[in-house]
């Protein structure tokens, strides 16, 4: 798992508003608003999640991005939302739902699915060989991600976390 958490896990690091606060106003902030999208025996799972993904961040006030650093952040957002959903898609027998839960430090991405498996990046990295670079582009993105099991047994749930942008 990732261990590039600038901060302890639980601690969702500084509160906003200091010097470093962001330029979109406190109404556009989301705090704790979580959104949910079905994805259980859907077609075109990695699509939907991505739109899905896009309207929230829409209506978050990440996009339209107003520099390039929001920009980014959005785009991060979507990679990898991508690739978390293809992942249940191609490894855990497809996805059941994609969640999002925005604050004003933090978008956490979850993405429920019934497999045994368990996500990891491929060691060692091959940056020229197709295929096997999911995981190791979430590590790379995110403060931080993880798996949950179910407490019945039945699948687990992915999550990755990434830097509200500043």
């Amino acid at each position: 798992m990732s261990t590039t958490r600038p901060y302890p896990p639980g601690d969702l690091g500084p509160e906003s508003g200091g010097a470093g606060a962001s330029a979109v106003p406190a109404a556009a902030t989301p705090v704790g608003q979580i959104r949910r999208l079905r994805l259980a025996g859907t077609r075109g799972a990695v699509a939907r999640g991505r739109d899905f993904a896009r309207q929230a961040l829409h209506d978050w006030g990440w996009l339209p991005a107003a520099s390039a650093d929001r920009r980014a952040a959005a785009e991060d957002v979507l990679l990898v939302v991508s690739e978390l959903v293809t992942n249940a898609c191609l490894h855990a027998e497809g996805p059941e739902e994609l969640r999002l839960r925005c604050t004003s430090k933090v978008l956490r991405l979850e993405v429920s699915d019934l497999g045994a498996g368990s996500p990891a990046p491929r060691s060692p990295h091959r940056p020229g060989r197709p295929g096997g670079h999911g995981m190791f582009i979430v590590q790379r993105l995110c403060l931080d991600w993880g798996v949950v099991r179910h407490p019945d047994g039945t699948g687990k749930t992915v999550w990755a976390e990434l830097a509200a942008p500043s």
